[in-house]
């Protein structure tokens, strides 16, 4: 029998070294993230692997597993570890080594592995580590298995089984790499900044979009797992700032940032203005519902309402579909819809056929903003930009409000707005024209303004996002309607930003 966990362990002690230290917050709504050391060590991680076999043998799948991990110090040392466990528990593992999150999603396709187990911290600061896992591509974990999970990690319920081996896949990069350049050039030139804050992609990115044609100005594209100079997070000021001042004195035309594990792709245009990934989708939308009329886009609640009005996206036939925010929320309503692509306002963007295999893929996504670019010469990014319909929107707004309080907050304030659009009430004399709750609450009035409250996946916040296509004024009306609601509930607290 493997030791049972404990939620806390003191460092440098006898019993740090012999019994496995898993924090149960760590184990979140569709991955698993920790603090390497304070609340996960190496005997953890076994027993992380150990459940996860476990897991996947009571699921029924072939128990073969593909596993990389990204550029930190630790990461290759933590894959070890959920190695060994995940051999324990009868699992065939094939290691393809140093790797982008998408680079192990794709390996699933290409070696014909149903399974994926992908140490990263995505772009979390150091000392964050974590596991991004699935079982039936190109989807990762959802609430259900990731209960089910710490279930059976916590209490010692993983079983040993014969039947474990260890392969070590040489060159996978190649192979993936291959995969995204052999396709045509393209046809005009385009030059751009290629940002990695020193994380995993800078090892892949250039090196790609350089075989497809592109001019690459390389930006803190050396691989440094202390990340001297920011986090690699495109949703980041310091890595925009970074980005656009490198726009500047190179005269790119765009500037194409990467977060820590690949999966996400931040934009910034030829004037070094951000533009945020869900109006990058409305672009991309417009883009490709020209070549697939008809087409159906999942966006998460967070984004734009312009994927419902824009009339270039009304004119090409689009359907929108509002869905849960969450990476694995996202590829599952996807796959199941067979929709083109879902947008997320975090940037995560999955493909569907024919573009993608319907996971996230920042290199995926930078490729397709290149395409589009390249099927409008002449036109720069900003104008394809300033081509949009006019929003006023807001950042994502956190109010804090504890893990154990959040949801029936979030509870309460939907049923406040179900029953002011069944009263038939009005918000600054305009009727509630939609209602989403798939995820929290979305409340849309007459003139397209709307606001959202939803909880978090993974921090003791709620979420509150506001747009108008009318006017910042009404945006901000919008704001002073949702947080009137929310101070009706003492539980929660102060925002980490707002308007």
């Amino acid at each position: 029998m493997f030791p049972l966990p404990e939620a806390s362990l003191k460092p440098n002690t006898y019993a740090y070294e012999t019994v496995p230290l898993v924090k149960p917050t760590g184990f979140r709504e569709y991955d698993a993230r920790w603090l390497f050391g304070s609340e996960l060590n190496l005997m953890g991680v076994q027993a992380l692997g150990l459940g996860l076999g476990t897991l996947i043998h009571e699921l029924g799948i072939r128990p073969e597993l593909v596993t990389g991990h990204d550029f930190r110090g630790y990461s290759s040392s933590i894959k070890q570890g959920l190695v060994l466990g995940l051999m324990a528990a009868g699992i065939k593992v094939h290691d393809i080594g140093l790797a982008l999150s998408p680079m192990a999603y794709f390996a699933q396709f290409a070696l014909d592995i149903p399974c994926v187990a992908m140490v990263t911290a995505s772009h979390n600061d150091n000392g964050w580590t974590g596991v991004k896992m699935g079982v039936n591509r190109p989807m990762t974990f959802g609430p259900d298995e990731m209960s089910r999970l710490k279930e059976i990690v916590l209490s010692g319920a993983g079983i040993q089984r014969a039947g474990g081996s260890y392969t070590y896949v040489e060159n996978f990069p190649e192979v993936y790499i291959k995969d995204l350049t052999d396709r045509p050039k393209l046809k005009n030139p385009i030059k751009a900044v290629v940002a990695c804050g020193n994380g995993t992609a800078g090892a892949f990115a250039p090196r790609i979009l350089e075989a497809l044609g592109v001019e690459v100005v390389p930006l803190d594209t050396e691989l440094d797992h202390s990340f001297p100079k920011y986090n690699p997070n495109p949703e980041d000021m310091e890595m925009l700032h970074a980005m656009r001042d490198a726009v500047l004195a190179s005269g790119a035309d765009v500037g194409l940032g990467f977060d820590g594990d690949g999966d996400r792709c931040g934009v910034v245009d030829d004037l070094g203005e951000e533009i945020f990934a869900d109006k990058v989708g409305v672009m991309l939308a417009r883009d490709l519902s020209a070549l697939y009329p008809g087409a159906t886009f999942v966006v998460d609640v967070k984004s734009t309402g312009l994927f419902v009005t824009d009339p270039v996206l009304i004119a090409n036939g689009v359907k929108a579909d509002y869905w849960k925010t969450g990476h694995s929320y996202m590829k599952r309503r996807v796959n199941e819809t067979g929709a083109l692509v879902g947008f997320e306002k975090s940037g995560h963007y999955f493909f569907n056929k024919p573009i993608g295999r319907g996971y996230d893929d920042g290199l995926v996504s930078a490729i397709a903003i290149l395409d589009m670019l390249d099927r409008n010469p002449g036109r720069k990014l900003s104008e394809l930009k300033d081509a949009l319909p006019k929003t006023w929107s807001s950042p994502t707004m956190s109010p804090h409000c504890a893990d154990e309080t959040k949801y029936g907050v979030v509870d309460a304030v939907v049923k406040h707005f179900e029953a002011m659009a069944a009263r038939g009430d009005t918000i600054d004399g305009q009727k509630i024209r939609d209602l989403v709750t798939v995820n929290g609450v979305r409340v849309t009035v007459e003139d397209g303004s709307w606001g959202l409250v939803r909880a978090s996946s993974n921090k003791p916040e709620l979420v509150v996002v506001v747009e108008s296509p009318v006017s910042e004024g009404r945006m901000r009306d919008m704001f002073a309607l949702v947080d009137g609601v929310l101070r009706t509930h003492p539980e929660v607290g102060a925002y980490n930003q707002s308007l």
